[in-house]
C-alpha cells in the first residue's frame, strides 16, 4: 500500500465513524488528502478504534517523523558551550534549540495544554497542543479523555499530567495549562507559570526521567509576554536543576523571536 492509499483508506474509516462527513469530497492531491486527514483527527473524540486503522496511522507517522529526522538530546550543545552564560550556575544541563518538537528524542517533552487537557480541537491549527497531538496520533488523546475522566474535573493552572508519547520520538508527553493573561500579568500568573515548569520538572524526576524539553508554555495563545515568560522559566529551572537528578533541560523555541529572547538571557 502506498502512502497516498494509506492516507485515502484513513481518512474512510473516520468519515465512516461520523456519517455528517458522508458528503466530503476527499481532495485530488496529496497535499489535500494528508490535511483532510489531520483535519478529521483533530476534531475526532476520544475513542476506540480498530486495530487495522491503528496500525495504518501509526505506520505513517512514524514514515513522516524519519522524513522530518529524528534530533536527540545527546547532538543538542549545552548553552555553556556557546554563551557566556554568567548569572547562570547549570551551565551544563540547559540547552536551547530551535525546532520542531515532535522532532526531539528526549524523555518527554511539555505540551502546552489546555484545562481540557483533550488536545485542540480546531482542525490544522497552528498551536503546540494540535501540533504534538496530530504527531502522537488518536492514541494520545484517548489517554488524556482517561486521566481526566478520572480527575473528574478540568486541569488546574500550574499542574501537570504525564502521557505516553505514542508516535513522537519523545518517550512521555508532559501536559500543563498555562495562565491565560488579559490586560498585564498578574503577580498570580507569575507564580502560575513558575509552577508549571516546577511541576513538570518534579512530575519527570518522580516518574525517573533525565532529560526534558520545554516549550513556550503561555506565551502564544494564552498571550503571556515572551521576554518575562523566558526570564521566569529559565530561573526556575536553574534553580531546580542545581538539587535535580534531572539530566538535561532543553529549552524548545520555534519562533525567531523566542530564540532571540533566550539567546539574549544567556548572554
Amino acid at each position: 500500500m502506498t502512502r497516498e492509499e494509506r492516507v485515502s483508506s484513513l481518512i474512510d474509516y473516520l468519515k465512516h465513524e461520523d456519517y455528517g462527513y458522508a458528503a466530503l469530497q476527499e481532495p485530488v492531491n496529496y497535499e489535500g488528502k494528508r490535511r483532510l486527514l489531520r483535519s478529521l483527527m483533530n476534531v475526532r473524540f476520544p475513542g476506540g478504534a480498530t486495530e487495522e486503522f491503528l496500525q495504518m496511522q501509526d505506520a505513517l507517522l512514524k514514515e513522516e517523523l524519519a522524513e522530518k529526522g529524528i534530533v536527540g538530546v545527546e547532538d543538542l550543545p549545552v548553552i555553556g558551550a556557546i554563551y557566556p552564560c554568567v548569572a547562570i550556575k547549570n551551565v551544563d544541563k540547559i540547552s536551547l534549540w530551535r525546532g520542531d518538537i515532535t522532532r526531539l528524542s528526549v524523555d518527554a517533552i511539555v505540551n502546552a495544554a489546555n484545562s481540557q487537557l483533550l488536545g485542540c480541537f480546531v482542525p490544522c491549527h497552528g498551536c503546540i497542543d494540535n501540533a504534538i497531538h496530530s504527531a502522537a496520533g488518536i492514541q494520545l488523546r484517548n489517554e488524556c479523555a482517561e486521566l481526566m475522566e478520572a480527575q473528574g474535573h478540568e486541569e488546574p493552572t500550574g499542574k501537570a499530567k504525564i502521557t505516553r508519547g505514542y508516535n513522537l520520538p519523545a518517550r512521555y508527553v508532559l501536559h500543563t495549562v498555562g495562565p491565560i493573561v488579559g490586560m498585564e500579568v498578574t503577580e498570580k500568573q507569575k507564580e502560575e507559570l513558575k509552577s508549571c515548569y516546577l511541576n513538570c520538572m518534579k512530575l519527570a524526576e518522580k516518574k525517573g526521567l533525565k532529560s526534558i524539553a520545554f516549550c513556550c508554555i503561555s506565551t502564544g495563545e494564552f498571550h503571556f509576554p515572551g521576554k518575562l515568560a523566558a526570564q521566569i522559566a529559565v530561573e526556575t529551572v536553574d534553580r531546580y536543576l542545581s538539587s535535580s537528578a534531572l539530566e538535561r533541560v532543553v529549552f524548545n523555541v520555534f519562533k525567531e523571536e523566542d530564540f532571540n529572547i533566550y539567546k539574549k538571557l544567556f548572554r
